[in-house]
């Protein structure tokens, strides 16, 4: 929307200076009239493009955390509940706000809320800060009269949120640092330790090993060629998260994401968690049942699933049952169904919707908890085959030419 500078005046005369974000230059006239003040002169804004100013916010975006969020929804709770005006509240959040996306999403919803709009239409404004959830849960509490509960409903939702990709995250550290240093290792004995023992072999003159004639070639064929090896890696690298970025390689990265052995299991059970939370919220705010399964199959981070819950959706519309389309899709096992149909008998569903939830988390913190005893043996057993091989590679010839001296 369009941002225009004006000059009024007001009913004693004094002139007033100011801009209104709005569809047309009559629209902001008509504002203006509306606050009793004479409209003197309206011109739109010319929006300059700062190249590094846009890098910034680009950055500042990237930065953006969950606690960012969370914080600020925690505080307008406090904030509302002390009856603050909602203005008033923005405004003294801006500065304190670490992340410069937000503190910028606050000035323009500022800005906008003095310019006529509400607080939901405000923040929709900024998709990439505040998630339809959000705006859903928030319109909810405006239409209610319950802003103070809607934020802090959201504060509540994130912080389990958080707490689930924390315990993740740290249960994947270890794998992953593993995994990491074992491809530096190979990497380093690929191009510097095989070339070195080659040399000593090459002096030898010694018959060499199948094992080692191997490990020599691929030795050889990377320190040649490993401009090309590592420009084909970044070049694929690119062209895969350019896919990704499409809906078709999104749908299939988080397919396969749901596929991975002892993690794709964790993955898809706190994607449902977010799910039965999330639209257990919804559901108790008021929102439609149709459209709160719209909004959360949008917002619980897992394309794949979503479009299985749009499935979902299309049924319930058509009259099937929500325990009937839950058991069609194959997402949810037995015992939920059963939660859910007893939710739909006592029409308690949102009640239910937070067992089924509870129920993933202890699922979550059981497979965690198993995570390390899964992969452990996994990794030891492919430390154990790069030793092997390199203990042929290069040992074997070593203790072949020991042998032949004695």
């Amino acid at each position: 929307m369009p941002s225009y500078a004006y000059k009024a005046r007001n009913q004693l005369g004094k002139l007033i200076e100011g801009s209104i974000e709005a569809e047309n230059s009559k629209t902001v006239a008509k504002l203006l009239i509306t606050r009793d003040l004479t409209p003197i002169r309206i011109q739109e804004k010319i929006v300059q493009t700062d190249l590094m100013e846009q890098f910034n916010q680009w950055q500042a975006l990237r930065g953006l955390k969950l606690d960012d969020i969370m914080l600020f929804s925690r505080q307008m709770y406090s904030l509302s509940k002390a009856g603050v005006p909602i203005i008033r509240a923005i405004h003294s959040l801006i500065s304190s706000t670490r992340n410069q996306a937000l503190a910028h999403a606050l000035t323009d919803i500022t800005h906008s809320l003095e310019g006529g709009l509400s607080l939901s239409q405000a923040m929709g404004k900024h998709p990439k800060v505040f998630s339809n959830l959000f705006l859903s849960i928030i319109n909810v509490g405006e239409t209610t009269g319950g802003l103070d509960l809607a934020f802090l409903q959201m504060s509540q939702y994130l912080e389990r949120e958080k707490e689930t990709q924390s315990r993740i995250k740290s249960a994947l550290r270890y794998p992953t640092m593993v995994i990491i240093a074992i491809s530096i290792a190979m990497a380093i004995v690929n191009i510097y330790v095989i070339p070195a023992f080659k040399g000593v072999f090459d002096k030898m003159g010694a018959d060499l090993p199948w094992q080692t004639k191997l490990l020599m070639n691929v030795s050889d064929f990377t320190v040649e060629f490993w401009p090309y090896i590592l420009s084909s890696l970044i070049l694929g690298y690119l062209a895969l998260l350019k896919y990704i970025d499409t809906p078709e390689g999104h749908l299939r990265k988080d397919q396969l994401l749901l596929k991975i052995p002892a993690v794709g299991s964790i993955i898809h059970r706190a994607t449902m968690e977010r799910f039965s939370r999330s639209f257990a919220m919804i559901l108790s705010s008021g929102v439609p049942l149709i459209q709160g399964i719209t909004i959360v199959s949008n917002a619980i981070g897992n394309v794949y699933i979503g479009s299985k819950l749009d499935t979902m959706r299309i049924g319930i519309e058509k009259g099937d049952s929500i325990s009937r389309m839950a058991m069609s899709i194959g997402l949810f096992p037995p015992l939920v169904i059963q939660m859910i149909m007893v939710g739909e008998e006592t029409g308690n569903i949102s009640d239910m919707l937070l067992e089924v939830a509870d129920f993933y988390e202890a699922e979550i913190d059981a497979e965690l908890k198993n995570l390390a005893s899964v992969i452990e043996p996994i990794l030891l057993v492919v430390i154990g085959c790069m030793v092997l091989v390199l203990a042929l590679g290069i040992f074997l010839p070593m203790w072949n030419l020991s042998s032949a001296m004695h």
